[in-house]
């Protein structure tokens, strides 16, 4: 019988239980919550700059030589 992934998250979360201690799971998993804040800022961030149109068009064709 194989080990699969449900079993090694386990394992995994059990072994953090143990070594790890208190302190360092809260402060773990407060930084996964910033990290997480912080990228739903960013996209939010994102969507309000496309949002805006943009107000005047650049024109960007090169000038002719005469």
């Amino acid at each position: 019988m194989a080990v699969g992934p449900l079993q090694i998250i386990i394992i995994l979360v059990i072994a953090l239980l143990v070594f790890g201690g208190r302190g360092k799971i809260s402060s773990i998993m407060g930084d996964f919550g910033k990290g997480i804040t912080s990228f739903k800022k960013g996209l939010k961030d994102e969507t309000d700059e496309q949002s805006n149109p943009v107000e005047e068009a650049l024109d960007v064709t090169p000038k002719k030589d005469k």
